[in-house]
């Protein structure tokens, strides 16, 4: 459970708030952050986010249980909005973490309970109004997504014009940067925007703590800038009406080229194309590769940010957090 800092600290609103010491979070990506991966990043200073929107109460209990066994650095959990939370959420709560995370939805009716069980709230938003909004609930902490995120991504507002835009409503409240970033420069142009940090996803998934499947993480390492789409209704079963971005894979080719056909009448619809143990995989099912996944990996959703040209290698998550940092201060030319 010993901290790994190597570089020196960099100190903002976020970092002063929840007490960790680089601008960097890692982004609740269900089926590949898992305690190692959590436990990583925050024993290298960051700020760990963990995914239990679609999780049982054994997992949570198995995965915060894990967790601290392996580190005793402030994390925050995930829960999406789009489906009922509130059994999670009061089970998250007794595990006293420094935070909780709200997606795809308006935290505003769970602030005051969060904040009687001593954690903050964070919020992601898309839009300028989205922010307003979530600021005059009392949410602590804004993260702003741009539209070039990997997973599944709610607004249209590219990254750049986003940052400001959200910054300038929200006051004092911090603001995280999410969309697009992979390295130190990125983190850079985040706090020349007026972000207090940045959320990283895409890159923290080539990790060798990463709970992803190694075919997708070769995926990734190969991919370019422009191998990513954004769909809405490729990845939609399990979770539709939900915008996504991924990795181009012959399944979403083929899908593209007979015009977007419907659940009903697209190739394969239906047909188990991986299993999870005994749990089947179907095509066009929203879900992670993870590692212990068997069969035609290549078929699955391989969630992607615009940023994963900028992957290409596998490297231990506190390195990664290292390099973004150096690269950052040799960007802001600090000291």
């Amino acid at each position: 459970m010993e901290k790994t800092i190597k570089t020196p600290t960099v100190s903002t609103a976020f970092t002063k708030l929840v007490g960790v010491d680089h601008p960097i979070a890692l982004a609740p990506m269900a089926g590949a952050v898992e305690s190692d991966l959590a436990a990583a990043v925050g024993n290298a200073g960051g700020y760990p986010i963990m995914p239990f929107s679609w999780s049982n109460g054994d997992t949570i209990e198995a995965e915060l249980a894990s967790l601290r066994a392996k580190t005793d650095a402030p994390f925050a959990i995930n829960l999406c909005l789009d489906m009922p939370q509130e059994a999670r959420l009061e089970l998250c709560l007794s595990h006293r973490p420094n935070a909780v995370h709200f997606f795809w939805g308006d935290a505003g009716a769970f602030v005051k309970q969060v904040h009687r069980a001593g954690a903050l709230v964070i919020q992601t938003v898309s839009t300028a109004d989205e922010a307003r909004r979530a600021v005059e609930a009392g949410v602590d902490v804004l993260i702003a997504q741009g539209w070039e995120a990997g997973g599944h991504v709610r607004g249209s507002v590219a990254t750049l014009p986003l940052i400001p835009a959200v910054v300038d409503v929200a006051g004092s409240v911090p603001v995280l940067a999410a969309g697009g970033i992979s390295d130190g420069r990125g983190l850079a142009a985040a706090l020349c925007l007026g972000a207090s940090g940045v959320v990283m996803g895409t890159r923290f998934l080539a990790t060798s703590e990463s709970a992803a499947h190694s075919e997708y993480i070769a995926k990734l390492i190969a991919a370019r800038h422009s191998d990513t789409l954004h769909e809405t209704d490729l990845y939609n079963v399990g979770w539709s009406n939900a915008a996504h971005r991924v990795l181009r894979n012959a399944v979403a080719d083929r899908w593209l080229a007979e015009g977007r056909p419907d659940n009903e009448t697209r190739h394969r619809s239906g047909e188990t194309v991986a299993m999870r143990g005994s749990a089947p995989i179907a095509a066009y099912q929203s879900t992670t590769p993870h590692h212990t996944m068997t069969g035609e990996i290549e078929a699955l959703s391989m969630w992607a940010g615009q940023s994963v040209g900028l992957v290409n290698s596998v490297e231990p998550a506190d390195m990664i957090i290292d390099s973004t940092m150096s690269q950052a201060r040799a960007a802001m030319r600090w000291s």
